[in-house]
């Protein structure tokens, strides 16, 4: 996911230093990411340089993905992602190795709310 943002002439000072200001935050939450999606859930890779295995916490919650340090953790870095299905966290990983935080999130198996009803 890209996004790129043109400043235009029409628009006051006040106006372009705002679109800076914004492409830097999305230039500074987004780099390093990498996702890969396949027909069983996502791959995604993290770039956290100078973060320790102990000082992270991962959580999934529905389809909500939470990545952040610990308190006592000497950088900090907190993100959430939404992806577009349910995840089974039990079948979810997380691993850290040099400096890059990888997840396999695996999409939960799709319940079916059919019922049979006996016709009388």
């Amino acid at each position: 996911m890209s996004f790129a943002l043109v400043a235009s002439r029409a628009y006051p000072p006040s106006y372009r230093s705002l679109d800076r200001r914004f492409a830097r935050f999305f230039d500074d939450t987004t780099s390093g990411l990498q996702v890969a999606q396949d027909e069983n859930g996502w791959t995604v890779s993290l770039d956290l340089p100078g973060i320790a295995r102990e000082e992270l916490s991962f959580s999934i919650e529905g389809a909500v993905v939470r990545i952040e340090t610990k308190a006592e953790a000497k950088r900090q870095f907190k993100v959430a992602y939404e992806l577009p299905a349910d995840l089974d966290a039990d079948a979810s990983s997380a691993a850290l190795k040099d400096g890059v935080l990888t997840l396999k999130l695996v999409k939960s198996a799709p319940v079916s709310k059919a019922r049979t009803i006996e016709i009388k």
